[in-house]
């Protein structure tokens, strides 16, 4: 299968071009080709011609889009827009990755595919609209919700990892509640979904939940670390950008559709480690 990935220098879109050897693979990222101009991005399609688009690139700074919505809608709405419109026109099926944070997480439940969206940030309801943008012009598409992502590149794990350097004590948020992901598992599902015709909204995130404070207690001890982590409240270290408070996925449909399991998440960590330390020596 010919695939393009945009965003191929982000996390997961360099973990995509891990797994993807076994399709003819086209990378792609900002300085070849900008999704957000529609021309360039029509007339790269023509060219190119691939019977499926993973959509990676994405607006992620959280917080600096509350104070950069035209930037944030640019890439995530507009940019979405294009590369639809470019795979509706050369036939080809898309994966549209999006994000947790199109729920509230004032719920405190965990999140089916068809529970009603209430993003809080400018970058949540960026990709609730990049991902109807999507629904309204291709019908060949998968989107594929996530939560806490880490891989090869800047992430929670990493930055832990280095605070511990030069920190016996760190404060972590305890109060609020996700799953991390690890890219290794996000994108072998999504290689998955693409061998199957059933599209539609899917919740890919690894099983099991934590806070943030659960999370770095975890990668310490799978590293040895001797670090004191001390749980403290969201309202302790204010951001821009509001955060779902619960934003658990639930992958119902993933597992009833294709009987795909995403695994547990301290199983993905400590897989993501070990290739770490042999890698970096951590």
């Amino acid at each position: 299968m010919k695939i393009v990935v945009t965003g191929s220098n982000g996390q997961l879109g360099r973990e995509i071009a891990m797994q993807g050897h076994a399709h003819e693979l086209i990378l792609t990222d900002y300085d070849n080709l900008d999704i957000t101009n529609a021309k360039e991005t029509q007339s790269f399609f023509r060219e190119v011609k691939p019977d499926a688009v993973i959509h990676c690139a994405a607006y992620t700074n959280v917080d600096k889009a509350e104070n950069d919505f035209d930037g944030a809608y640019k890439v995530n709405v507009i940019g979405a827009q294009n590369v639809a419109a470019g795979c509706l026109e050369c036939g080809a099926r898309m994966v549209y990755v999006s994000t947790d944070y199109v729920f509230d997480g004032l719920e405190n439940k965990v999140y089916r595919e068809y529970d009603t969206v209430n993003p809080q940030s400018v970058y949540g309801k960026t990709k609730q609209l990049g991902e109807q943008m999507v629904r309204d012009i291709l019908g060949r598409h998968y989107i594929t919700r996530t939560a806490w992502l880490y891989g090869e590149g800047n992430n929670f794990v990493r930055t832990m990892l280095n605070l511990a350097k030069t920190n016996p004590e760190l404060r972590v948020v305890n109060d609020q509640i996700g799953t991390p992901t690890s890219t290794t598992e996000l994108a072998r599902s999504i290689f998955r979904l693409l061998n199957t015709d059933a599209y539609g909204t899917y919740h890919t995130t690894c099983k099991g939940q934590c806070s943030w404070h659960d999370f770095a207690c975890e990668i310490f001890r799978q590293a040895n670390l001797d670090v004191k982590v001390m749980p403290v409240s969201t309202s302790e270290f204010p951001r821009p950008a509001k955060r779902p408070p619960f934003a658990v996925l639930d992958n119902y449909l993933l597992e009833m559709t294709i009987g795909d399991e995403m695994c547990q998440w301290k199983e993905a960590l400590k897989v993501y480690l070990e290739k770490e330390k042999r890698n970096k020596g951590i």
